[in-house]
């Protein structure tokens, strides 16, 4: 009888640990990545309300362009009326600063809507993990009570 408590406590850490805690911590780092994503999207929208505000004059745009780890490089736009949006899987489009716009707003709502389902998904395994960890104090009390037989 107690080495069949033991076992069954060994499977349920296991679970937990191997599986519920993974799981946990794939749906978190996804999550941030999304909610990076989201960063850079309305930064791109502050940028384009910037360029729009600016009345730029014909002709080109120069730049300073962040190619990684705070290394600027100089960089002229020959037409600052239009941009290329990252859409995923490697696409990108090309529209107007208005299109652009409202492309963003859809983007963004699409990702939130994402972050939403995982925040939800998180707390379901939250709450798996919960219920494993109550469990392992059941069987842990239980297992240590010995039982009198009448």
């Amino acid at each position: 009888m107690e080495q069949a408590v033991e076992e069954k406590i060994r499977k349920y850490e296991e679970f937990l640990n191997e599986r519920l805690k993974k799981d946990l911590q794939k749906v978190l780092t996804v999550r941030e990545a999304v909610y990076s994503d989201i960063a850079d999207y309305l930064l791109l929208k502050s940028t384009i309300e910037q360029l729009q505000v600016a009345e730029l004059p014909k002709g080109e745009l120069r730049t300073k362009v962040d190619l990684g780890c705070n290394f600027y490089v100089q960089a002229k736009v020959s037409d600052p009326k239009h941009v290329c949006i990252a859409v995923g899987q490697g696409f990108f489009v090309e529209c107007t600063l208005e299109e652009a716009l409202v492309l963003i707003d859809k983007r963004v709502a699409l990702l939130n809507k994402r972050c939403d389902q995982m925040t939800e998904d998180s707390a379901k395994i939250k709450a798996n993990i919960h219920v494993v960890l109550e469990g392992l104090r059941e069987l842990q009390f239980t297992g240590s009570v010995p039982t009198q037989e009448a």
